[in-house]
């Protein structure tokens, strides 16, 4: 613009950000544009809603210069800009770089020689800058591990970077030394932090920080990743040489995982291209035209109904429980949620049939219902009455009976079993709470003041033939990230392949939470689902020999499936 004589201060361009209210500015920019030959600017983010598409210059481009920025638009409804105008116009695309080797030169690339001169500290100044712009790579990319890599996704960007360099250099020109502490907490609590909502994934970040940033960086003596020390001190074209020389090939040892964690979110996008394809097949019918039912579905819908059990009979398990302990409380609500859900498989599945044999009108209900069971997916109507879970639906069904089965064996007597299967729960927080509880009462400790203890034993859930005279063994949970190593006893890596091990069974008892030991433990968080985040439970305790921060930033976790 500035070239040709076109700058906003001489109001040959009209710069307008759309937000509420802004239509007829734009509006008004656009046709005196048109008729002045002037450049407008429509900067429309993510409000695709605002912008006046109906305007006469939008639909005559060419009569003015009229530049639109714009970001993706979160669902397909909102992709509404007119088809006349994305054919006239010159798109272009800002994709984020992807691998460690494009982020972390990119990252660079938003400094010059002289912001590594400006300090009075220089050395200090461009050892931590350069691993500011390694973690600020690290939090971006990690973001392709899917749930292994962050809880939640988060929008870091540049200017988190570049800020955090300003406070760099504000603190460190306003100190004698290096206050180490500081840097960490501004950057990992409040620059990048600011925008973390989950605490797992702020503890995270908070490990990278002190993993990265400490003394010891300045003798040269800290690795950014296995194999990449941090650089010397160099000048700005130095510093990109050294990153095509030194950084090693791509992959999860960069960020700090395992390199199974690639494998699993591989196998994610692989499923969910061939589930595409699936669903955009079309469907054989050799029912009545336009009812669009295979017999798959009658045959599949025949099954599940066949093998559903009875609904639990409370009154009769009320009546046998003599004591209402803890536990029977847990085992009185397991069964009134699992009456719910089989209630609704049972009701929506003898509509659909009455539906498939013409006997009531197929809604759209029943429909979604004959889908799901076509693609073996757990149909919305069950899944809101169920518990978080990422198996299609014939293994769905399978884990249900089973978690069926085990309450019925549960009930017959209230004796708890000799070890407990924690996945068959719709709420497993319940019972670990009954465990304090029912320990609580029986040493009459305060509740408030206790917590669980987690211990790992060398057996296999067959091997159990008891409960334990206090607490419980629970069964059914296998670590992602690395695995238990059962001979040591400890947390150690994982074997190749091997995505989510096994545990062997877990003795869990409360314990005064000042008996609690914090020596050589990670605090490993227990999820329902690979999902992770919302399904979080618990946090067990479990010992390692190596530093916690190592199983933090492979992104350790006790899984429930």
């Amino acid at each position: 613009g500035r070239k040709l004589n076109f700058t906003i201060d001489n109001g040959r361009i009209h710069n307008v950000s759309l937000g509420q209210g802004q239509e007829a500015v734009a509006e008004r920019a656009l046709e005196v544009a048109a008729t002045q030959g002037h450049w407008v600017i429509l900067q429309v983010g993510g409000r695709h809603r605002n912008v006046p598409w109906g305007t006469q210059p939008c639909q005559q481009p060419g009569t003015l210069g009229c530049i639109m920025g714009a970001e993706p638009a979160p669902s397909p409804e909102a992709h509404i800009i007119p088809q006349g105008l994305l054919e006239n116009a010159i798109k272009i695309t800002n994709e984020p770089p992807t691998g460690m080797y494009a982020n972390l030169h990119k990252a660079l690339d938003l400094f010059t020689q002289d912001t590594l001169e400006m300090c009075s500290k220089e050395i200090e100044f461009k050892c931590v800058l350069f691993a500011l712009c390694y973690f600020h790579a690290v939090v971006a990319e990690r973001r392709k591990f899917g749930t292994q890599g962050w809880n939640r996704s988060y929008p870091f960007n540049n200017g988190d970077l570049t800020i955090s360099i300003n406070v760099l250099y504000n603190y460190l020109e306003a100190n004698p030394k290096v206050p180490w502490d500081d840097l960490r907490y501004l950057f990992g609590e409040i620059m990048y932090g600011g925008h973390i909502t989950d605490d797992w994934d702020r503890r995270l970040c908070r490990t990278y920080l002190s993993e990265y940033i400490r003394a010891e960086m300045l003798e040269g003596e800290v690795y950014l990743a296995p194999g990449f020390l941090i650089p010397p001190s160099l000048d700005y074209k130095g510093y990109h040489e050294y990153i095509d020389d030194n950084l090693p090939p791509e992959s999860p040892y960069l960020y700090g995982l395992h390199p199974n964690a690639e494998i699993g979110f591989l196998t994610v996008t692989s499923d969910r291209l061939f589930r595409t394809v699936l669903e955009m097949q079309p469907k054989e019918s050799d029912a009545g035209a336009g009812s669009g039912v295979s017999r798959e579905e009658k045959a599949i819908l025949d099954e599940i109904i066949e093998r559903l059990p009875e609904p639990f009979n409370m009154v009769e398990i009320m009546a046998k429980a003599v004591d209402k302990t803890p536990y029977v409380v847990v085992a009185f609500q397991e069964c009134e949620r699992m009456n719910i859900l089989t209630h609704e498989i049972r009701r929506s599945l003898k509509e659909l049939d009455l539906g498939l044999k013409g006997e009531l009108t197929i809604t759209s209900d029943m429909e979604e219902l004959a889908n799901a069971l076509f693609y073996d997916s757990v149909p919305e109507s069950w899944t809101r009455y169920a518990y978080p879970s990422l198996l299609s639906l014939g293994a769905w069904y399978a884990d249900l009976l089973l978690r069926i089965r085990e309450l019925e064996v549960w009930t017959t007597d209230f004796v708890l079993p000799a070890t407990v299967w924690l996945a068959g729960f719709f709420n497993p927080q319940s019972f670990l709470t009954a465990i304090m509880q029912s320990m609580a009462r029986k040493n009459e400790w305060p509740l408030d003041k206790m917590c669980l203890s987690v211990e790992v034993t060398k057996k296999n859930h067959e091997d159990i033939t008891a409960p334990p005279r206090e607490g419980s063994y629970v069964h059914g949970l296998f670590m992602e990230g690395a695995r238990w190593d059962i001979p040591s006893g400890v947390i150690t890596d994982a074997r190749l392949k091997e995505l989510t091990p096994m545990m062997p069974v877990i003795f869990i008892r409360a314990i005064p939470v000042d008996r609690m030991d914090t020596k050589n433990v990670y605090e490993c968080p227990v999820y329902k689902t690979r999902m992770r985040g919302p399904t979080y439970v618990w946090t067990f305790n479990l010992k390692t020999k190596e530093k916690a921060a190592k199983w933090i930033l492979a992104a350790v976790a006790l899984l429930l499936q």
